[in-house]
């Protein structure tokens, strides 16, 4: 046991028990979270789902903006989607951050996951990812009249004014990406590939890990930079 009474293994339990670590070097401190599989909101996903529960990524999010040692947060997404609310939850928390975020999409962000990979101050995506655009779906027991149309179309309008707003895309744009039809089976939406995902100013930059990292230790150099400069 260290000195400071935590675990040799600390950072081995992050990994494990959440999917995140925290990394420090010369260029900077960062934290790394991991949002794959579903987005877990209220309800429990069966035990064979991968899931990423919302009430641990929150509360590290709490810590990484209030820590004075981390300088950075690298957001890494594989995410099928899952409840709306948690992850529009997530990606606002994200966009509310002061320090540098980076996020990078791996694999896919489909659905929830869109806001969730423009969320960060500079995004990236690797060339063979996907993201899905799709509209608002619901599972279980529907109410079919007005006031739950009326209440689907307030949720999408929600996710569509926080995508247009953190990313380069249009809202026309994005709502014919997401209304066009003959992409995806018993479906209505679009498939983007990396190259076309930044083409459509809905991700910033082409990239993998290296690419991501070194736009944080950027961001966080300049970050640096401007706090020496303060009187």
């Amino acid at each position: 046991m260290p000195e400071s009474g935590k675990p040799a293994d600390d950072s081995g339990r992050e990994i494990v028990n959440f999917g995140s670590v925290t990394s420090k070097n010369r260029r900077g401190t960062i934290h790394c979270i991991t949002i794959i599989g579903q987005v877990e909101g209220h309800f429990i996903l069966p035990s064979q789902n991968k899931a990423t529960k919302y009430e641990h990524i929150i509360p590290q999010l709490v810590a990484v903006e209030e820590s004075e040692e981390i300088e950075g947060l690298l957001v890494i997404l594989n995410t099928v989607g899952g409840d709306v609310e948690a992850g529009l939850a997530i990606a606002e928390m994200i966009a509310s951050m002061r320090k540098p975020t980076v996020s990078l999409v791996l694999g896919g962000g489909h659905s929830i996951g869109v806001p969730l990979a423009v969320c960060a101050k500079h995004s990236f995506i690797v060339p063979t990812a996907t993201m899905t655009i799709h509209p608002v779906r619901m599972n279980g027991l529907i109410i079919g009249v007005p006031q739950t149309f009326s209440y689907f179309e307030k949720i999408q309008d929600r996710i569509i004014a926080f995508i247009t707003e953190n990313s380069h895309i249009a809202g026309d744009r994005l709502k014919q990406l997401m209304f066009k039809t003959g992409e995806l089976t018993t479906d209505i939406g679009s498939v983007l590939q990396g190259e076309e995902a930044q083409r459509e100013g809905l991700i910033d930059s082409l990239g993998g890990l290296s690419s991501a990292l070194d736009e944080l230790y950027r961001m966080i150099g300049e970050q640096r930079a401007k706090e020496q400069a303060q009187p």
